[in-house]
């Protein structure tokens, strides 16, 4: 079994920053290909940004390409995702995945994809 915990989410202005982090434990040492995903009020879940399980690839939307930059700590089992210049399109409820079976450089980008997900953390960005 693996638990992902989110956290860092909050209430911004356009134009500020913010960072998630994402902690994934399961057996001891394992690590996993991850994806940040988002949901909109009344929109459906979509895939945000993601990274290998190396660490050594990494894929992005293009409205969040040179913005956001995910990252990992694999001595940590954590994944970051560093928000800059949040606009309110921006504005949802940020969920961290696990891929807890792949271990190549593809990054999947749908939810059925990943088998672990986390409670998720609200980021909220006013104009």
């Amino acid at each position: 079994q693996v638990q992902v915990v989110e956290s860092g989410g909050g209430l911004v202005q356009a134009g500020d920053s913010l960072r998630l982090s994402c902690a994934a434990s399961g057996h001891t040492g394992s690590r996993y290909a991850m994806g940040w995903f988002r949901q909109a009020p009344g929109k459906k879940r979509t895939f945000v940004t993601g990274i290998t399980y190396s660490g050594g690839s990494t894929n992005y939307i293009d409205s969040v390409k040179g913005r956001f930059t995910i990252s990992r700590d694999n001595a940590k089992n954590t994944v970051y995702l560093q928000m800059n210049s949040l606009k309110p399109d921006d504005t949802a409820v940020y969920y961290c995945a696990a891929n807890s079976q792949y271990r190549g450089d593809y990054i999947f980008t749908g939810t059925s994809e990943y088998d672990y997900w986390g409670q998720g953390t609200q980021v909220t960005v006013s104009s």
